[in-house]
């Protein structure tokens, strides 16, 4: 069964990745920089500040933060784990594979820590400001999205790394807005 994911996740990858050209690859190289999250993230602590004032702010910003450094921590502790290799390693992809960063990154690619930090931020800021702009998780999961798919055409990841990424990001951001909510929003309220 695992050989058959794998499979399908390595045609999958050669498909997506064979997809680019040159044309569009400094538009896919912007989209996996790690500040290209950063108005919106600006834009929801401006709101934060707006709706519930300095203190409120600073905890949301030591949330951010003790949310990427888990899901990113987690990522590295999986990629080690599991010991994957990245497409940009896998000797069967020498032929097939388009690779068009210098370097490829570590070794290992299971998870995503991009797609989790981006899908984590994204998740964890949208809940928290659903009650005033319900729009904005819908741009932040394109933009989470967009850097996702990125990371398989840039030819560091495959797809199904990607989507493991985005589940274990959306679950650690939905965990730390109820806890957020619970210990800090609902707190201020009373």
């Amino acid at each position: 069964m695992l050989e058959l994911l794998q499979s399908i996740d390595r045609a999958l990858f050669v498909f997506l990745n064979s997809l680019g050209s040159p044309s569009w690859d400094a538009f896919w190289l912007l989209l996996s920089e790690k500040a290209i999250g950063a108005p919106l993230v600006l834009f929801f602590l401006w709101k934060m500040y707006h709706k519930y004032g300095l203190v409120v702010c600073l905890k949301a910003i030591l949330a951010l933060a003790i949310l990427i450094l888990a899901t990113d921590q987690l990522a590295n502790a999986f990629k080690y784990g599991f010991a994957r290799p990245r497409p940009c390693h896998e000797p069967l992809l020498d032929v097939g594979l388009r690779l068009v960063k210098a370097r490829c990154g570590g070794p290992y690619g299971f998870f995503s820590a991009h797609a989790a930090n981006s899908m984590a931020v994204t998740i964890f800021m949208g809940m928290l400001l659903r009650q005033f702009w319900s729009w904005f998780i819908y741009i932040g999961a394109f933009l989470a999205f967009m850097v996702g798919f990125s990371r398989i055409y840039l030819g560091v990841h495959y797809p199904f790394d990607v989507l493991i990424g985005f589940f274990i990001g959306a679950f650690f951001a939905y965990l730390a807005q109820f806890i957020f909510k619970k210990q800090v929003l609902f707190k201020q309220a009373n």
